[in-house]
């Protein structure tokens, strides 16, 4: 009997995807925590933020050494998993690609730099100004990738002649009709997901060893830059589900499980379906669904029957949609509640509950991450390159492909063992109230000359 190569090649797409978000979320996220940290920490003269700025950037360059590693085994399974995609769309997808090879070396470049050059200079602005073109750098990896899943979304720039991609024009390509709104969500939540994992980190460790000065400060920032970006996110969704019903009804309908067209479209929220395909169990919001497609109660939203049976986005992708939008609502109100509790004198926002509740935001912000790229990918479906070339199509008929997931399978596990051990050490036997004494004997020492060099 053979084996089903299309299956065991979505295997391992999806294990590299789900394992490589995780550190790319990271990646394009914490930067920018870095820089308002130390901006805040030299504004206000306080070693706390600063050592936020140095601790975080500890950690970031772990998670940006196995970026590297699963970044560049995506780029290997286009090639080896889809090589009649790569046939068709390699020289359409090959300026982003290179692209976000160009913003990593960017980013890598000034992060050496950043990292070595801490308390080298008399004006501590320059030192910051090193953490912009990080920023930017890992922005700009993420924009760049991202304009490569548009283009297989929304394919355009080129025309189909004999079989082939002729005429491409890249930037017209990477500019499609779904750039704006997967930009904007993912680099919202990229970086509501680097400030939940931070803030989750520091109500962690003040659960285990009580509330620090250092630790609450870190909390508080954090809880901020959650409350900015959850709201931007909330707009970020808003936009894409905008996009969703002009460009792609059908992904659309198959995720609010919208079967006949009709105006005035109920949103519909979690529940289950029966063999007749009935919602069963499920919370109806009366025509929301109209408004959030098109800003109009009655407007009239298209049904999934509309398209035919074997270009349906599997329904499963209905509870990706809900859990991810639910996770990113829970996000915001975490953070809402939090600041309520500062201005309320009557309760403490350090609380245990609370910060369990923050605690377990950090892997529920992540998870969120996970379940809108798998919406992303699985709403697509059956397209790998919708309209032009079907999964099924473009995977290798090779049998090697199982053995392919096994390898990947094992590198994962191994970075990941790998990079919680390194972590564990970097921090756990550096904690960082023992750091900022350290940090201020040797300020005193620089102070009273018995630091200094003969």
């Amino acid at each position: 009997m053979g084996i089903d190569t299309v299956l065991w090649s979505k295997l391992v797409t999806g294990m590299t995807l789900g394992f490589h978000m995780i550190f790319a979320t990271i990646g394009v996220g914490i930067p920018l925590m870095i820089a308002i940290a130390e901006l805040i920490g030299i504004r206000k003269q306080d070693p706390h933020y600063t050592l936020m700025a140095k601790r975080w950037a500890r950690g970031f360059v772990i998670s940006v050494a196995v970026g590297v590693v699963t970044g560049t085994a995506i780029s290997l399974q286009l090639a080896l998993v889809w090589p009649n995609f790569m046939k068709l769309a390699g020289n359409v997808i090959a300026l982003p690609l290179f692209m976000e090879v160009f913003a990593f070396f960017f980013e890598a470049i000034f992060l050496g730099i950043y990292l070595y050059t801490w308390d080298r200079f008399k004006n501590p602005y320059i030192h910051w100004l090193l953490t912009l073109p990080i920023v930017a750098g890992a922005g700009m990896s993420a924009v760049f990738i991202t304009t490569v899943n548009g283009f297989m979304n929304q394919p355009g720039g080129f025309t189909l002649q004999g079989g082939q991609f002729t005429a491409v024009n890249p930037v017209q390509a990477m500019l499609n009709t779904a750039t704006f709104s997967k930009v904007f969500h993912v680099l919202s939540s990229a970086y509501l997901t680097g400030a939940a994992l931070l803030a989750g980190i520091a109500a962690f460790t003040m659960l285990r060893k009580g509330v620090t000065g250092y630790h609450k400060k870190a909390l508080k920032l954090m809880m901020a830059v959650v409350m900015l970006f959850g709201l931007l996110n909330t707009v970020a969704g808003d936009a894409s589900a905008k996009f969703l019903a002009e460009h792609q009804p059908e992904k659309l309908a198959a995720a609010e499980w919208h079967f006949e067209t009709e105006s005035g479209a109920d949103l519909i929220l979690f529940g289950w379906l029966n063999a007749e395909h009935k919602i069963i169990g499920a919370l109806h919001l009366p025509k929301i669904l109209s408004f959030l497609a098109f800003g109009n109660f009655n407007a009239k939203v298209t049904g999934l029957n509309e398209f035919p049976t074997d270009e349906q986005p599997p329904l499963l992708v209905h509870y990706f949609f809900d859990l991810m939008a639910g996770i990113g609502f829970a996000l915001l109100g975490m953070s809402v509640l939090y600041f309520l509790f500062t201005l309320w004198k009557k309760r403490n926002e350090h609380n245990k509950w609370l910060l369990c509740i923050i605690a377990l935001g950090a892997p529920l912000a992540f998870l969120g991450v996970e379940l809108g790229w798998f919406y992303a990918e699985l709403g697509r479906q059956p397209w790998i390159l919708r309209g032009y070339m079907r999964v099924e199509e473009a995977a290798t008929t090779s049998p090697s492909v199982r053995i392919l997931f096994f390898l990947f399978l094992l590198l994962y596990i191994v970075l990941g063992m790998v990079s919680v051990l390194v972590l564990r050490r970097l921090f756990n036997n550096n904690p960082a109230e023992t750091e900022m004494e350290k940090w201020a004997q040797h300020a005193d020492d620089k102070r009273t000359g018995k630091g200094a060099h003969v």
